[in-house]
């Protein structure tokens, strides 16, 4: 099988390559909020020679509640991501949840992100393919990791073969998710570079009501463990004060907490990939 190799930006993301990180708000705020994350997470990344992808949702189009805020929107929101990209030198993400959204997304952003819930939607994934940009798909909490192999040849089908998977947990009952380290080399199968999203994974979904929980003291067990299984990269929804976000407040981490998880899940990486490359030593 050959392991495939993903360039966003200037990075290179494959199962045989360094980690590469996918951090920022859960759902875009301003443009000041957005430079002030993506420059913080940035240098954190550097520091420990972790390659450094943007991510900002405009549009919360899955929430709870209909009372709930759903973002700053599609125009507003691009406009945001271009600057950061520009400003930063970072490549950018964000979620798209229509045909239309993806056309226009995937023509300004580096990675267009297809939300759990929509990652079987075909049209949806024809029109993130035929973009251009690099497609960065969550596997829906209800599925099996092998049945991933088909959600990317809907993609690949467009000739786009820039293609993510991301495994976010699976469905343990009522308001309740598992991970099952196992799909990350499940996954891997497909030859495709596989993400855990460690944030989404420790989500209670609508167990607060008209709001997700979440496990936040979790978030880190789950990012060393699913580098150590050997994921391309990781997904990480960062706030400075997660409490006063917008969105998803109980599974986002704590700003100041990432550059310690960033130093632990950098060494892992370096030794497990080390260990795949040369086995006997």
């Amino acid at each position: 099988m050959t392991m495939k190799t993903v360039t966003i930006g200037n990075y290179e993301c494959g199962n045989e390559h360094p980690l590469v990180l996918m951090a920022g708000p859960c759902a875009l705020e301003s443009l000041e909020h957005s430079l002030m994350l993506a420059q913080s997470i940035g240098e954190m990344a550097r520091r420990h020679g972790v390659a450094f992808v943007f991510k900002g949702s405009f549009d919360k189009a899955n929430r709870s509640s209909l009372d709930s805020p759903r973002g700053v929107g599609m125009e507003k929101g691009l406009e945001i991501l271009t600057e950061v990209r520009e400003q930063m030198g970072c490549p950018v993400m964000t979620d798209v949840h229509s045909e239309e959204q993806a056309t226009q997304a995937g023509a300004v952003v580096d990675v267009i992100q297809i939300p759990a819930f929509l990652c079987r939607q075909t049209d949806l994934l024809v029109a993130a393919g035929k973009s251009g940009a690099v497609v960065n798909v969550k596997k829906g909490q209800f599925m099996a990791p092998w049945d991933m192999a088909q959600v990317a040849h809907k993609i690949a089908s467009t000739g786009n073969d820039a293609i993510l998977l991301t495994e976010r947990g699976v469905s343990f009952g009522y308001q309740r998710l598992v991970s099952d380290l196992r799909a990350v080399p499940i996954m891997q199968q497909t030859g495709y570079p596989v993400i855990f999203d460690a944030t989404h994974s420790v989500q209670q979904p609508s167990s607060l009501g008209k709001t997700s929980g979440g496990e936040r003291s979790f978030i880190a067990t789950l990012a060393r463990a699913a580098v150590a299984v050997g994921c391309a990269g990781l997904f990480i929804e960062v706030h400075e004060e997660p409490e006063r976000a917008p969105s998803d407040a109980a599974t986002m981490l704590p700003l100041p907490q990432l550059d310690a998880l960033l130093k632990d899940v950098s060494f892992i990486d370096a030794y497990i990939k080390k260990m795949v490359r040369e086995p006997h030593e």
